[in-house]
């Protein structure tokens, strides 16, 4: 197993640096200078905006610009934000508590809902509560999250006035956090919890007909013990590396809900990042979603190991 995570480290960092190299290009070939704000500022002159663009090596081949991004990066320099003039990473962390906040309920969420729910449903295959349950994953799944988080402020904002609509951050008192927290934390649970029921519906439907379950069951034991020690105990193995593989997922529908209710997290400073060509920011916030990416799939793929002892990492 070692010899295997030497190697998927190493894969890993060639990954990592040519999804660098494709960000850094795209950022810099696309439209938006991030200077804009002076050369349409008549006060500064000509000959100063470039100076500082010399200075900020703005007008460097791009090869050149991504060697110097890179080294730095590599030293855990993420740079200047070009539209606050702060470090990129302290204004990235200054987001990143409510990110996880909202992220980590959701994760939770998603997993409470999805492994009971899908469980029964291949247990009872066919019922009502299994035409149920998989009509409602199959929305879940179709559905974009601006859709439905659109929706929950239509009902739960506009119709009924339970819920704000937009996070505050300064808001105190643990009951008015929960209470703004609720809508999108809401979307993105059900989001997730929608494709991995299907997953633990299908997982347990391969497991629950198998000899050793029938065996189980012929010896007398209870159900609910065939059910929990020997047909979910197998059924949870491909599961459990799915749940990983959806932890930096859900990065992904962050970036659309807390616009949708304007969290002040890092999808929200993803998005302003880029419509500002703040360049920095954008690399440093891509460039950790990109390593939680290949992070988890090696964590993915050593639990299927540790788990499955007929799996073997050579």
């Amino acid at each position: 197993m070692f010899n295997y995570l030497i190697r998927r480290l190493l894969i890993s960092a060639v990954t990592l640096v040519i999804i660098s190299m494709v960000i850094f290009g795209i950022l810099k070939i696309a439209p938006g200078d991030p200077l804009a704000g002076f050369a349409n500022n008549p006060n500064v002159p000509v000959e100063l905006r470039a100076k500082i663009r010399k200075n900020m090596g703005l007008d460097d081949p791009i090869p050149v610009q991504y060697a110097k991004w890179a080294t730095r990066y590599a030293q855990g320099d993420w740079q200047q934000s070009f539209l606050s003039k702060a470090p990129a990473r302290t204004i990235i962390f200054r987001r990143l508590g409510v990110t996880l906040k909202i992220l980590g309920s959701a994760f939770i969420l998603s997993v409470l809902i999805a492994i009971p729910v899908g469980v029964i449903s291949a247990i009872k295959q066919y019922s009502l509560f299994d035409q149920i349950a998989t009509t409602f994953a199959f929305l879940g799944f179709s559905l974009p999250t601006f859709f439905s988080g659109l929706v929950l402020i239509y009902v739960f904002s506009f119709k009924l006035h339970w819920f704000p609509f937009v996070y505050d951050k300064t808001t105190s008192g643990l009951w008015p956090n929960i209470k703004q927290s609720i809508m999108p934390v809401t979307v993105l649970g059900l989001a997730n919890s929608a494709s991995l029921t299907r997953f633990v519906r299908a997982s347990m439907l391969e497991v629950i007909n198998q000899d050793y379950v029938r065996t189980a069951r012929a010896k007398g034991l209870r159900e609910r013990a065939v059910v929990i020690f020997h047909a979910m105990r197998n059924a949870m193995i491909p599961v459990v590396t799915i749940i990983a593989l959806q932890i930096p997922d859900i990065f992904g529908g962050a970036i659309i809900t807390e616009q949708i209710f304007r969290v002040p997290g890092i999808g929200s400073l993803l998005i302003e990042s880029i419509g500002a060509a703040d360049h920095p920011v954008v690399m440093a916030i891509s460039m950790g979603i990109a390593i939680l990416v290949v992070f988890f799939n090696v964590v993915a793929d050593l639990i299927y190991a540790l788990l499955d002892p007929r799996i073997k990492l050579a």
